[in-house]
């Protein structure tokens, strides 16, 4: 048995070399699109964990507090906002990981009443401003521009980058 020889014919070189290009092209569409549904489905996964975490230190810290319900209101959740997250070309991936650790240092005044927070809210702005936060390889340095104390606190901030 004898195989012909094709790869001498030009019409035949033409059609494996259209081959070729057309896999690795198809290649690199699939792995565009696997990398942006991957990328997708990874931010939506660190925003469900962190609002789980949320609710989960929450519910721990009002059940605590259910016991002494002899106070008239307490922080139930704390929400914080990066004003300039854009301008430092924050992804989401890094917000919420910046958020997670943020609101990790305050998680104590959940439960805490607010006029005890509201007197003592140097304390909470020292906290935030003085502590270096790490993510990745960078610092980040937060200034607080703005805070409403109320059962749910609202810490508005400017990161910094210092590295």
């Amino acid at each position: 048995m004898h195989v012909p020889p094709y790869h001498k014919k030009p019409g035949w070189q033409r059609f494996l070399v259209g081959i070729f290009f057309g896999a690795l092209l198809a290649y690199w569409v699939v792995m565009f699109m696997y990398g942006t549904m991957y990328e997708r489905l990874l931010e939506e996964n660190s925003s469900i964990s962190k609002e789980l975490d949320d609710a989960q230190s929450r519910i721990e810290v009002l059940e605590k507090d259910n016991e002494k319900s002899n106070q008239p209101t307490t922080v139930e959740e704390v929400h914080l906002e990066i004003l300039n997250a854009e301008e430092l070309k924050l992804d989401t991936l890094l917000q919420h990981q910046l958020e997670k650790l943020v609101k990790e240092e305050v998680e104590a005044i959940i439960g805490k009443d607010i006029q005890a927070i509201a007197e003592n809210d140097d304390l909470l702005v020292a906290s935030i401003e003085n502590k270096p936060f790490k993510v990745d390889d960078f610092t980040y340095n937060f200034e607080i521009r703005r805070l409403i104390i109320a059962p749910t606190v609202k810490i508005v901030t400017n990161a910094d980058i210092s590295n």
